[in-house]
């Protein structure tokens, strides 16, 4: 049986986080899409988890479907702040605003 995690698709999914511009956000979903996995965004949460052994990408710029942070990663906020990206009263990005068109 093939492993569903592999250093290819890690590094797919990698890519395609790199790929989000500056000031702008991507959902796991959407990165999923962008793989052609669109049902796994599990999966990319769970690969922006471990991406620190992989080198330097731009998972501040991932969010979830609604908009939310990472629970527990309070240096995100702060990320996204410094590339202009806003958040709402609720502490949330404003995916009608600052979505990655891609």
């Amino acid at each position: 049986m093939k492993r569903v995690l592999d250093e290819d698709l890690i590094y797919e999914i990698l890519s395609a986080v790199g790929e989000i511009p500056e000031g702008r956000v991507a959902t796991y979903g959407q990165i999923a899409a962008l793989i052609g996995r669109e049902r796994n965004s599990r999966l990319v949460g769970k690969v922006l988890s471990m991406a620190e052994y992989y080198g330097h990408y731009p998972c501040h710029r991932v969010v979830n479907h609604a908009g939310r942070l990472v629970p527990g990663w309070r240096e995100q906020a702060g990320l996204l702040a410094m590339e202009g990206v806003e958040l709402k009263e609720n502490g949330c990005v404003d995916l009608k605003k600052y979505q990655w068109e891609c």
